[in-house]
């Protein structure tokens, strides 16, 4: 498994004009080549009075599925400058359809695939992008004196508490980089003098929104 991963946010689409030119860009989560493929179906159906619906996608954990699609623009200017955008940004697990409604003046075939990786460009900005990170769920059962302890702890050294229930003990849920556990629990130990104990959750994948550099042109 991935420690960590880039993605967008959620679905959406954003617009930009260009020349008089309306470039959509459409963005969507998906995990297989099928489901990109459908994606893409259905916005070429839902503006099929476009002049292009031009694609690109990444799909898998080592960005195995690469695909991109110039609809009918000339060769090299639509697609693939899509999918640079999206390689650039180290995205994962998403595709994008921009679709085009031709507004007179022709851009040329540096404008083309300026206008193309400027529209997926501003859509990312737009929609947003998360950092999937595998983390592991550790549960921290301690004493009510040695509460501050653990919460200056945690937030000196950027963890992450999930919750925090209080009962006859305090038991703290914490989010560790699942790289980090060993080191984060021998830390405990040593912050709490052994006065701890620990129970570990699942070890799952927690997104937290980021801001990449470049991801707006």
């Amino acid at each position: 498994m991935l420690e960590s991963y880039f993605t967008i946010r959620s679905d959406g689409e954003s617009e930009i004009e260009i020349k008089k030119s309306r470039f959509i860009c459409s963005l969507k989560r998906v995990y297989s080549e099928d489901e990109a493929k459908i994606f893409i179906a259905q916005k070429k159906k839902e503006h099929w009075k476009a002049t292009h619906n031009c694609s690109a996608f990444i799909i898998g954990e080592k960005s195995a599925i690469q695909r991109s699609s110039d609809d009918g623009e000339p060769s090299g200017t639509a697609g693939v400058p899509m999918l640079e955008v999206l390689k650039k940004q180290e995205l994962i697990n998403v595709v994008a359809v921009v679709t085009r409604y031709f507004g007179g003046t022709k851009l040329g075939s540096g404008g083309l695939i300026r206008a193309y990786s400027h529209a997926v460009s501003h859509a990312l900005t737009e929609i947003g992008l998360v950092e999937g990170k595998l983390q592991q769920e550790i549960r921290l059962t301690i004493s009510y004196p040695n509460v501050s302890k653990v919460q200056n702890f945690m937030k000196n050294n950027l963890y992450t508490i999930k919750e925090t229930v209080y009962g006859e003990q305090v038991t703290i849920i914490c989010l560790v980089d699942e790289p980090n556990t060993e080191q984060f629990m021998t830390e405990i130990v040593e912050q709490l003098n052994g006065q701890v104990h620990f129970d570990k959750g699942e070890c799952s994948y927690h997104e937290q929104p980021i801001t990449k550099k470049g991801a707006s042109k």
